[in-house]
């Protein structure tokens, strides 16, 4: 009785096992072309963005604490080699120079904080696809073995093959979604994490000069 219904269990496990296979197949080719799609967007920001040096930073923070009113610094601002998201930040910070000293420091420690999770929901997607891609091609792998091995104790080297073949190719695949994920991530932390820097020690520059106004 307890082997029938043992049977009947894994009966029921394998049918589900198998059912997942096209859903994860799916799954993995979406990844995929997501992958290829932020590869793109990745090499074209690696071309196109120029984060500013320590000198250009200098002579910007020099500019800041020579001007002498908040119209002026938000041309300095306008004016720097600065993103347009982190201008956006200064301005902002600048435009509330009515604020008290301790208001003005909380709202534009407020607006960096968006700006980094802006920058965080940007590299989550790529996150994701470090740890599921790999997850998925593994489980790409597993779920045709059953029918190959299965096939192979029946002599039936044809059905063998074509799941050796699916579990090479979805291990291959998910292994090149997480390894593209994981450089994009990685190169896109460190350029946000700078990037951040830079908006802060501009930001705490603006707001001493904003409070000797």
């Amino acid at each position: 009785m307890i082997l029938q219904g043992t049977g009947i269990l894994t009966s029921f496990i394998h049918i589900i096992s198998e059912s997942l296979l096209a859903p994860v197949v799916i799954i993995l080719v979406i990844f995929l072309v997501y992958a290829i799609l932020s590869l793109g967007g990745f090499l074209n920001e690696w071309f196109t963005k120029k984060p500013l040096k320590s000198d250009a930073l200098e002579s910007l923070l020099q500019d800041v604490s020579k001007s002498t009113n908040p119209d002026e610094l938000k041309e300095v601002i306008d004016s720097s080699a600065l993103y347009k998201e982190q201008k956006d930040v200064l301005v902002k910070i600048t435009n509330n120079y009515n604020l008290g000293p301790d208001a003005r420091k909380a709202f534009a420690s407020k607006l960096i904080e968006e700006e980094e999770s802006n920058l965080l929901k940007l590299t989550s997607k790529t996150d994701i696809l470090v740890r599921l891609g790999p997850i998925f091609g593994l489980l790409g792998t597993l779920i045709p073995l059953g029918p190959g091995l299965s096939a192979l104790g029946t002599g039936d080297i044809t059905t063998l093959a074509q799941s050796l073949t699916i579990a090479f190719d979805t291990t291959v695949t998910g292994l090149t979604i997480g390894a593209i994920g994981y450089v994009i991530s990685k190169y896109r932390k460190q350029w946000y994490e700078s990037d951040l820097t830079t908006t802060e020690t501009v930001a705490e520059a603006i707001l001493e000069k904003l409070n000797g106004f």
